[in-house]
C-alpha cells in the first residue's frame, strides 16, 4: 500500500501561484527554517501508524471515508492563508466560496431559496437546526427516533428542550402508528426524520411523516447527515426513492460533507427552507463586521471562528465533482450501494450467518448464528477481533431484540440487546473488493 504523494507536485504549483497573487507586496520570506521540524514530523508520523487505516478499502467499519486528493490539497494550499469564514474581514474569497457550495447542496434537495452555511460537523449542524426550531416553536417537545443519532437526546438536553423518543419498526424506521399516538397527545413542535441511521442505515418513512404534518402543527426537520447525498442517485429501491423525492418539503436539512462529500474533518451543513429564520442569528459585533455591506458568514451562524479551508476544500471538490445525478459523485454512491447488497447477499445465503435487514444505503448489519442472543453477541466479539487480526476492520452495533422478534425466529432472547456486526461500505472501491472482503469473512467464521 502507498499513499500519493505525486499529488503534492501540483500543490507546489497551485502555492506558486497563489503567492504570485501577493506580488505587490514589499519583499517578506515566511520562514520554515528550523532544524527541529523535520525530526518531529517523523516522529509524528510514527505516531499516526498507531491509527486504523480508514483509507483502506478493507477498512469496512466506521463511517469514515477518506478525503478526495483534490479536498486534502485545497484544504492544504488554504492553510498558507488561513481564512477564517466568520467575517469577510477573515475570509473574503473563502466566504464567497463556501456560499456556492452551499447554494449547490441546497440545489441537491431542489431548493433555490434557502439559508444555510457550513459548521463544524453534523452535531453542530443539528444544534442550529433544534435552537432555530425551539424559537420557531417555543416550549414544544422535539421528537426522534429511537435510532435517530445520539447527539439529538444530547442536544435537546444541552440547549433544555423537551423531547420524546419514538420506537421503530422492524426496519429500524421510526414507527409512523407510534408517531401519530404521540402527535395526538399534543404539545410537539419538531419531528426529526433520520435519512440514513447510522446504525443501520435505515431511513425514515418521510413521505408519511408529511401527511401527518398537514394535520399536526409542527415543523419537520431531515437528519440526512449520513444519507443526504444519495439524493443523486438513481439505483435505491422504491420506497426509499419515495423519501428522497420528498426531501424538499421539510423545513431543515443537515447534511455532513466530511461523511460521503469527500471531505476532511470536521465540515457539517445545515439549510433551512425559509430564509426568514435568519432572524433568529441577528446580532452585533464590535470589531469584525466592517469591511463590507454584504452578508457575513457569522451573521447567519452560532459558531464564530470556522475554518475557510472546509470551504475551500469543500468548493474545489464540488468543481470537480459536481452534485448532479448521473455524474460520477453519483455513480461513485451506487458503487456503495452495490457493494452493500452484495455483501448483504452473500451473508444473507450462507447459513452460518444471520442477517437483520435488507439494506437501504451502503451498512450492513449482521451477525453470526447462535441459539441465543448471549451467543450471538459472544460470536460477534469473537469474529470481530479475528477479522481484524487479518487486517478487515468492521464496527459492533448493539440492537435492541425487541426490534428483531419477528425477524430471527429461532433465537432465544435472554438479553435486551444484542452485538452485531456492522460494516460501512462507503468507498466505492469496495465494490471491487467485495470478494476479498468475503474471502476474510469466510476464513474468520
Amino acid at each position: 500500500m502507498k499513499f500519493d504523494s505525486q499529488s503534492l507536485t501540483v500543490l507546489k504549483k497551485a502555492l506558486k501561484n497563489l503567492e504570485s497573487g501577493f506580488s505587490y507586496l514589499e519583499d517578506f520570506t515566511e520562514s520554515a527554517d528550523n532544524p527541529d521540524i523535520e525530526n518531529i514530523l517523523l516522529r509524528v508520523s510514527q505516531r499516526l501508524h498507531n491509527n486504523y487505516p480508514y483509507f483502506y478499502p478493507l477498512y469496512a467499519g466506521q463511517m469514515l471515508k477518506p478525503p478526495h486528493p483534490v479536498a486534502r490539497l485545497a484544504y492544504m494550499l488554504s492553510m498558507w492563508i488561513n481564512p477564517n469564514n466568520h467575517a469577510l474581514d477573515g475570509g473574503k474569497e473563502s466566504s464567497a466560496m463556501e456560499k456556492e457550495a452551499v447554494k449547490e447542496m441546497a440545489a441537491m434537495f431542489g431548493w433555490k431559496e434557502f439559508l444555510g452555511h457550513l459548521t463544524g460537523g453534523g452535531t453542530m449542524a443539528n444544534m442550529e437546526a433544534l435552537w432555530v426550531s425551539s424559537l420557531e416553536k417555543p416550549g414544544k417537545t422535539i421528537l426522534f427516533s429511537e435510532q435517530a443519532h445520539y447527539t439529538h437526546q444530547r442536544i435537546s438536553e444541552v440547549l433544555g428542550l423537551p423531547y420524546d423518543v419514538i420506537p421503530c419498526d422492524s426496519n429500524a424506521r421510526m414507527d409512523i402508528k407510534q408517531l401519530k399516538k404521540r402527535l395526538a397527545k399534543g404539545d410537539v413542535g419538531t419531528v426529526v426524520a433520520t435519512i440514513g441511521t447510522t446504525g443501520t442505515g435505515s431511513v425514515d418513512p418521510l413521505p408519511h411523516i408529511i401527511e401527518l404534518k398537514e394535520h399536526y402543527d409542527f415543523r419537520l426537520h431531515a437528519d440526512a447527515a449520513y444519507g443526504g447525498y444519495f439524493v443523486l442517485t438513481e439505483d435505491l429501491d422504491n420506497e426509499t426513492q419515495k423519501v428522497y423525492n420528498r426531501l424538499y418539503k421539510v423545513d431543515s436539512i443537515v447534511v455532513d460533507p466530511h461523511k460521503h462529500g469527500l471531505q476532511p474533518y470536521g465540515c457539517g451543513c445545515i439549510l433551512y427552507k425559509n430564509p426568514g429564520v435568519g432572524k433568529h442569528y441577528q446580532h452585533n459585533s464590535p470589531y469584525t463586521y466592517f469591511t463590507s455591506d454584504d452578508l457575513h458568514l457569522g451573521e447567519i451562524s452560532l459558531e464564530c471562528s470556522r475554518a475557510g479551508a472546509s470551504a475551500v476544500a469543500l468548493w474545489t471538490t464540488q468543481q470537480l465533482f459536481p452534485l448532479q445525478k448521473g455524474g460520477n459523485f453519483a455513480h461513485n454512491l451506487t458503487q456503495s450501494l452495490k457493494a452493500a447488497r452484495e455483501l448483504y447477499k452473500r451473508l444473507h445465503e450462507d447459513k452460518r450467518f444471520i442477517t437483520i435487514m435488507v439494506p437501504e444505503l451502503d451498512i450492513v448489519v449482521w451477525a453470526l448464528q447462535g441459539e441465543s442472543t448471549s451467543d450471538i453477541s459472544e460470536a460477534s466479539q469473537r469474529f470481530f477481533k479475528r477479522a481484524a487480526e487479518k487486517n478487515l476492520h468492521l464496527a459492533l452495533f448493539t440492537y435492541p431484540v425487541s426490534l428483531l422478534k419477528n425477524i430471527w425466529k429461532n433465537v432465544r432472547f435472554d438479553t435486551s440487546r444484542v452485538t452485531c456486526i456492522r460494516s460501512c461500505l462507503m468507498k466505492p472501491e469496495h465494490l471491487d473488493w467485495i470478494d476479498r472482503i468475503w474471502e476474510i469473512i469466510d476464513t474468520v467464521s
